[in-house]
């Protein structure tokens, strides 16, 4: 899943850090979102959408679907050891999702510079429609977040 010159190159300290990741209770505990797949640079995660997360019309709110793909992107720019955080986000919504509907949101590192990062995250509903698409932008610190653990430095 990594590119030439990505600090996402190594899957076993990925799912290293998933497991840690996500043993932490946070937000997704609250949504019910679970950890599908995670590799070097890319995150698979799903939700299923409650009569609790929707809005006035009874579609999913816009709050859940970003959550769960800032979840993704969050996951997924944390997979080569470094404390990263968000810089940027943007969220495009296609499609309207409803109760009893699972999405499942799939991020992908296209690129960066330095420290910065870029994601794209989509999240698709069970039929494999597509609902909406996150991208992300991320910055390294130089902190680590399994400090015993040896990774390359990002430039």
């Amino acid at each position: 899943m990594s590119q030439k010159n990505s600090p996402y190159t190594d899957t076993a300290l990925a799912k290293r850090l998933g497991e840690h990741l996500s043993a932490r209770k946070s937000i997704d505990d609250l949504l019910g979102i679970k950890l599908l797949e995670i590799d070097a640079g890319y995150v698979k995660m799903s939700m299923t959408v409650t009569d609790e997360m929707t809005n006035f019309f009874g579609s999913t709110h816009g709050g859940a679907v970003f959550a769960l793909a800032d979840s993704a992107f969050a996951l997924s720019c944390n997979s080569h050891n470094k404390v990263t955080v968000a810089a940027g986000c943007s969220i495009e919504y296609l499609r309207p999702s409803f109760p009893g509907d699972t999405l499942t949101a799939t991020a992908h590192f296209k690129g960066g510079a330095g420290r910065q990062g870029i994601f794209d995250i989509e999240i698709n509903n069970q039929d494999g429609v597509l609902v909406a698409v996150f991208r992300g932008k991320s910055h390294s610190t130089k902190d680590s977040i399994l400090p015993d653990e040896e990774t390359e430095t990002q430039a």
